[in-house]
């Protein structure tokens, strides 16, 4: 059932200083629709999208979150639509200058007592599935492992009723690339850290074809920052062994590693487990003008409920950080925690730089549809999924924390590299806001949707897991909102309630991040 949002006019203000705000109502409102307050439209303002609260001059400051996101390239007049080819873009923080833990959160009240059903591992981490994961060390055995994948599904799994499923963990690097680049440091870490996710309880096996560049033993030991994985070698498969006489032989050798590791993951139960074993990942894509003000703010309040029980939580996703990195280096926990998050931003930007583009590649079109008009006022909705919280640590893409608590954890902003990049990181479930919507997924992880706006969730019902949308109407508040996402963190970690991404079987590929040269 379509419901309008609201029955009145109504738009939303965010700071005290803002001279522009976005209209809330499904469908936008028309020309000369008048608010309470007096403020009166001129044209068509679409749903989500800014309206001049003000007469704003040619050069003047545009203000949302309290922040200038642009300046006007002419007179904007008060009521008027400000559409984002009306909004330069402003220069991006200079890093050399910004002030570092000079205004750290104090700590939040404990909070106790919360628990959940997870998997012990042996190296103390807590898993929310309990999976098969098999690694492969290079692109061309995908298909094969995918057709094992299969065989496993439908012919092992059905007596390894304990075992929750599969994983494939395929990708597209492992040769044809600059393996000792720097840069290549990142994948490798990334692949490595993959089979060490807590969801596959410390069951590693390998994949292989024997020619390739990223070989079984370098993937074991990984880079410098990592501990290596040691693996009895009949846990890695090399397809071109010379005891492989046609692809059945292939096929039964996986299988027979498989089985053995499915024993052993078998005999796990769910146990419960403090809230502070979690670790969880928080992501936005398709992302509208709501987001900074709905669903955002209520994944931020989560994070913060998860932080006081002494869980992680990571944000991402740097050029969405980036603009507004200045609210973020005061809150880091010391200087040195604020040096590795300035360092991120320089080298994602010297990224960007070799690639003869800049931050002004984001946001993509349905970003701007839905009310964006850079990413300045992207970024400072993007933040608002860290809280309010200290900033601990930060991890270069594919590192695994050292710390709990709120961490940041540098990934590109593309939804499925970030999700890639988390789950390296060691993630066991990610909330992922979106106002335009999507129906990504992780074959590894629980991935909960939440809606920005009623009307998407109305719409996509049977993909979107909550609805922050109510926080616009006035239905809820971000707290109310933060609390239903805490408690069904807890539902869907436990194995008590499932994702309509897990119920539809929805999973995107891994994507892993390579800066590095392909040959």
């Amino acid at each position: 059932m379509n419901r309008p949002l609201t029955e009145k006019p109504l738009y939303i203000k965010v700071h005290d200083a803002d001279n522009v705000a976005i209209v809330v109502n499904n469908q936008g409102l028309p020309t000369g629709t008048r608010f309470e307050d007096g403020l009166q439209l001129t044209e068509h303002v679409p749903q989500g999208h800014k309206v001049a609260l003000i007469d704003i001059p040619e050069n003047g400051a545009i203000l949302r979150y309290g922040e200038v996101i642009g300046t006007a390239l002419r007179p904007i007049a008060q009521g008027s639509w400000i559409e984002e080819s009306l909004v330069a873009l402003p220069e991006a923080p200079p890093l050399n200058s910004l002030p570092l833990a000079n205004n750290v959160p104090p700590a939040l009240p404990p909070l106790e007592g919360y628990t959940f059903e997870g998997y012990r591992n042996a190296d103390g981490s807590v898993g929310t599935r309990n999976l098969l994961g098999i690694t492969t060390s290079v692109h061309c055995v995908a298909g094969v492992v995918d057709y094992v994948v299969q065989m496993i599904e439908r012919d092992l799994l059905p007596r390894y009723p304990n075992v929750d499923g599969v994983v494939a963990l395929n990708h597209l690097y492992g040769c044809g690339v600059a393996i000792n680049a720097p840069a290549a440091v990142v994948p490798i870490r990334t692949i490595h850290n993959l089979a060490l996710n807590p969801n596959f309880g410390g069951e590693v096996m390998i994949v292989s074809l024997g020619c390739e560049k990223l070989q079984p033993e370098r993937l074991l030991t990984g880079t410098p920052d990592v501990q290596a994985i040691s693996l009895d070698d009949r846990d890695i498969v090399r397809l071109q062994d010379e005891r492989h006489v046609g692809f059945g032989a292939m096929v039964d050798e996986i299988l027979q590693v498989a089985e053995r590791h499915l024993k052993k993951l078998n005999q796990r139960q769910r146990e419960t487990c403090p809230a502070s074993a979690l670790v969880i990942g928080t992501q936005c894509g398709g992302s509208d003008a709501f987001s900074g003000v709905t669903a955002n703010p209520a994944v931020g309040f989560a994070s913060d409920l998860l932080v006081r029980c002494g869980a992680t939580v990571m944000f991402s996703e740097v050029t969405e950080v980036r603009d507004a990195i200045h609210l973020l280096t005061p809150r880091v926990v010391d200087e040195s925690v604020g040096k590795r998050l300035l360092e991120e931003m320089a080298w994602y930007d010297d990224y960007l730089s070799q690639g003869q583009t800049d931050r002004s590649a984001n946001p993509s079109p349905g970003n701007k549809k839905g009310g964006l008009a850079n990413v300045v006022e992207k970024a400072l909705g993007s933040i608002a999924k860290s809280g309010r919280s200290p900033i601990v640590e930060v991890l270069s893409p594919g590192q695994r924390p050292t710390q709990r608590g709120l961490i940041y954890a540098a990934t590109p902003a593309s939804d499925f590299v970030c999700g890639t990049q988390q789950m390296a990181s060691g993630i066991t479930l990610q909330v992922f806001t979106t106002g335009r919507g999507t129906p990504y997924g992780l074959a590894a992880i629980p991935v909960i949707k939440m809606a920005t706006r009623n009307a998407l969730a109305e719409r996509w019902h049977d993909l979107m897991d909550i609805n922050a949308g109510t926080i616009a109407t006035g239905e809820e508040s971000i707290e109310q909102v933060g609390w239903r996402l805490f408690e069904l963190i807890l539902e869907i970690a436990s194995g008590r309630k499932q994702t309509w991404s897990d119920r539809w079987g929805i999973r995107n590929q891994l994507a892993v991040f390579n800066p590095a040269p392909v040959t």
